[in-house]
């Protein structure tokens, strides 16, 4: 019984990230790169990995090279589980 009470009251925790804009050619689609430091677990240096994930862009804001949160969703297609949040930084146009 306490563990259906815990679920009911426990809130679902959306998780949010930041990152650079790659592509912005599909449809209602944008490609995210998410940068994060990782510590070697042998030398101990910071190494920078990437990430790349697709995020749901329902009005085209995000541009290539724009700065963006993405939050998580529901599975919206078979790569496709985030959705664009706010355009953080517009890129500069060249």
């Amino acid at each position: 019984m306490t563990e259906q009470a815990v679920e009911t009251t426990a809130e679902v925790v959306k998780r949010t990230l930041t990152g650079r804009v790659v592509s912005a050619r599909m449809q209602k689609t944008i490609t995210v790169s998410v940068e994060r430091l990782v510590k070697h677990p042998k030398y101990s240096k910071y190494v920078r990995r990437t990430t790349k994930l697709l995020a749901h862009d329902e009005h085209g804001e995000g541009r290539e090279g724009d700065l963006v949160d993405i939050a998580e969703c529901r599975r919206l297609s078979s790569r496709k589980a985030w959705r664009l949040v706010r355009v953080v930084k517009r890129a500069e146009q060249a």
